[in-house]
């Protein structure tokens, strides 16, 4: 009777490893065989709509670059080569995290924060950061440049994720979680403001925030909190002329047409043009030098111009289902620290893809952020797809 009680013991608990998802690691411990989890219908919309997403942004970078690359190295293909390389490897990096469990990234919380403040400090460091357009963002030698920010993002998604995933340490004690999580976002928010990147603190803010609001921090603090970047981000924009320029277009764009103006009303143009239908595919008019940075910031406009709002309705749709299948992972998340993390990246992605179509769309002022997966751009295409691929794992894992 003795004898068998613990063989009986074992074989039950062999069998409750088995049939937990996040159980299935190889027999020296050294981390799983395949992915964990199972291929829920999250997980599956998750990885459609950023595919489809990914592939519709390397064609249209295709088509929106061609003008610039000509101008650059006389051949239309140049812009697009390396943003093919950049997806391929955010394509990688996305496999690649997709079959780590994602607990395991709770190790790099402390490292990773660490290390995006060490080069967020560098890159402010004069003859050493790389500059364009009056901004001061990169890092990088040639051809070869990131941008800490975007690595920032996610960083701090996993900072805040761990630190209020963690046992005792109960939301309402503010002392250990919430003041903690404020006075990080603040450092580094002053960072970025040096750049300065008052896109990226929106972003990270907005991400921040709803992170704290759905652990259940006190609402009181919430709306301090919340009030208090609202006045950080107005004194901003009231003592920086061109931000206070931006802003003002947003209410009145007709008033400096051919100044501050001139890009939301060219942009405003093209959408219009393109109608329900569009002018076809490679057949935009204003990626010839009318709008600037037609392949970046203002990809959207072209894909409304060439593939009309059919094409517009698309990438929007792409989005929501990103942002309700993500919302479906955190509710079914195994645990508090998968739920904080799949909010997280789902916030940071959908937010920062209105901030962008809503400056495209002149309903927002211009704050120099990227359509994620679509844009032309190295570091976010790869931070991008690599947080989508962490946001896939904790969907496989779902109840």
């Amino acid at each position: 009777m003795t004898a068998t009680q613990p063989r009986s013991k074992k074989v039950q608990q062999g069998a409750a490893r088995r049939r937990h998802p996040t159980a299935r690691s190889s027999p020296d411990g050294r981390g799983p065989r395949r992915p964990v989890g199972r291929r829920t219908t999250v997980f599956l919309a998750l990885f459609g709509a950023t595919s489809i997403l990914t592939a519709l942004g390397a064609v249209m970078v295709l088509s929106a670059s061609a003008a610039s690359s000509i101008a650059e190295t006389e051949s239309a293909w140049s812009l697009f080569q390396r943003q093919l390389m950049w997806v391929a490897i955010g394509a990688i990096v996305m496999f690649g995290t997709m079959r780590v469990d994602y607990h395991r990234w709770r190790i790099l919380a402390a490292p990773s924060i660490i290390g995006c403040g060490v080069l967020l400090v560098v890159v402010l460091i004069p003859g050493v950061g790389l500059s364009a357009n009056g901004a001061t963002r990169w890092l990088g030698v040639g051809p070869f440049t990131m941008q800490p920010s975007e690595l920032l993002k996610f960083a701090i998604v996993l900072f805040v994720a761990d630190l209020l995933g963690r046992p005792g340490r109960p939301i309402v004690n503010t002392k250990i979680t919430v003041r903690p999580i404020l006075f990080v976002t603040a450092v580094f928010a002053g960072l970025l403001m040096l750049q300065p990147h008052l896109g990226a603190v929106l972003v990270i803010g907005i991400t921040v925030f709803a992170m704290l609001f759905l652990a259940g921090a006190p609402l009181g603090h919430l709306v301090a909190t919340g009030a208090a970047a609202g006045g950080f981000a107005a004194a901003m924009v009231l003592v920086t002329p061109w931000r206070r320029d931006r802003f003002l277009a947003v209410l009145d764009p007709w008033a400096d047409p051919a100044g501050v103006s001139y890009q939301p009303l060219q942009s405003l143009h093209a959408i219009t043009k393109g109608g329900w239908s569009g002018v076809g595919l490679g057949a935009s008019y204003a990626k010839w030098g009318f709008l600037p940075f037609a392949h970046t910031d203002f990809i959207f406009a072209i894909v409304a111009e060439e593939l009309g709002m059919l094409g517009a309705a698309s990438v929007i749709w792409g989005f929501v289902v990103i942002g309700v299948a993500g919302i479906m992972a955190a509710l079914r998340a195994p645990d508090r620290f998968g739920m904080l993390l799949a909010v997280g990246i789902t916030t940071w992605v959908v937010g920062q893809a209105l901030l962008n179509m809503g400056a495209v769309m002149a309903v927002l002022p211009v704050m120099g952020v990227t359509l994620p997966f679509l844009s032309l751009g190295g570091s976010s295409m790869v931070a991008t797809l690599g947080a989508m691929g962490v946001l896939m794992n904790v969907a496989r894992q779902g109840h």
